[in-house]
């Protein structure tokens, strides 16, 4: 049997061990010290666009701490993306508060911005202004910034970007991470760069991102005491985390170069296989890092289904996945507010997420290939 190839596995750059020796030297092993400080500072160089940077312990904490810095109370509804994974909407559910999920357009596969407006619309007829709009960049893919961002201004309602996926995507030139009053970025195992675990929230001001951060470490006020005033939270990423992160973004260019050559590969392989459609840019205003590449099979034109190539690629022990599961479609948000048609669910349906780390080699290139040349 082959090594598994697998969907999007860790990649590590070289230099990452000489951050993390340096904080045990130093007997930085907490959740601050110098590689906390300037991995922030690494992020914020990079994104270039007037922030600030919290690094924390997951794109879910920064999340959470993103919508309870915008003032999201209990029964306040916020919309989401219903095509993403659940942890764009679960600290919503947290905080007791209510998703109401919106439907994707089909050149980004991202949020629709007409289905977007008509869930404000109605929702503030129903007496009930939502509280934020997460807007989600899937698969690395920039969503339609205009339009959103200009809804956004237009209501009045905080816009969060979920850029998890997104770190080195830009829209129109501009980062992916700069657009909302709140983002989050992730560097889970999978990611384009990984500190094992954690994220980041990306503020617009230093008071936002200090308010993060205070909430963050458990909310102590300033006393020689410990003295809380509000609920505070255990979502500091720690030194060690944030050296591997340090050595990583030395890398990060790199990384989202192989991603983007990934995602010409399938380009190339499924090009004479009518009925399969490789997920890519609409137009030159976007710019996909290409975290995950993804395809969307036609089985009536194809004459195959995303189960069946599934089914062939794991007989030779390589990975691929459906795409997400729409929120307003899983058990745990059944009967939520949804405002669209059938385009996220037609995806879920008939997409497939295939090999796409930066470390794939070019025999597993070929392997790729030849289960695609055989069978289909």
């Amino acid at each position: 049997m082959h090594n598994k190839i697998w969907l999007s596995s860790p990649h590590m750059g070289g230099t990452e061990l000489n951050f993390i020796h340096e904080a045990f030297e130093q007997n930085w092993v907490a959740p601050l010290g110098p590689n906390v400080n300037n991995f922030e500072n690494d992020l914020k160089q990079y994104l270039d666009h007037h922030v600030e940077v919290a690094a924390l312990s997951s794109g879910t904490a920064a999340l959470h701490l993103a919508l309870i810095v915008i003032g999201v109370q209990p029964e306040d509804e916020v919309i989401c993306q219903t095509f993403t994974f659940s942890a764009s909407a679960n600290p919503i559910a947290y905080l007791g508060a209510k998703p109401v999920f919106v439907d994707s357009e089909k050149n980004t596969w991202n949020m629709d911005p007409e289905y977007l407006e008509a869930a404000i619309k109605d929702r503030i007829a129903q007496g009930k202004k939502p509280k934020a709009i997460i807007v989600v960049h899937l698969y690395g893919m920039p969503a339609k910034m205009d339009d959103i961002v200009e809804i956004s201004d237009r209501y009045k309602i905080p816009l969060i970007e979920d850029a998890a996926e997104a770190l080195g995507s830009t829209y129109k030139g501009q980062k992916c991470g700069t657009f909302g009053e709140m983002s989050v970025l992730s560097f889970n195992g999978n990611k384009i760069i990984t500190t094992s675990g954690g994220g980041a929230l990306v503020c617009r001001t230093k008071e936002a991102k200090e308010k993060s951060i205070f909430l963050s470490t458990q909310a102590r006020d300033q006393a020689p005491h410990y003295q809380h005033s509000e609920i505070g939270y255990n979502y500091r990423m720690s030194n060690i985390s944030a050296g591997i992160g340090r050595g990583q973004m030395e890398v990060l260019d790199k990384r989202i170069a192989a991603r983007r050559n990934n995602n010409l590969f399938y380009q190339d392989i499924f090009r004479e296989i009518e009925g399969v459609k490789v997920f890519k840019e609409p137009n030159d205003d976007y710019f996909s890092n290409h975290w995950l590449s993804a395809i969307e099979i036609d089985p009536n034109t194809a004459g195959f289904c995303r189960q069946e190539l599934h089914t062939a690629l794991k007989k030779e022990n390589i990975e691929s996945r459906p795409l997400w599961k729409p929120m307003h479609l899983q058990p745990v948000f059944e009967n939520t507010p949804y405002y669209g048609e059938n385009v996220a669910e037609e995806l879920f349906n008939n997409g497939l997420c295939l090999p796409s780390g930066s470390s794939l080699t070019d025999e597993d290139r070929e392997r790729i290939k030849k289960v695609v040349a055989e069978n289909f």
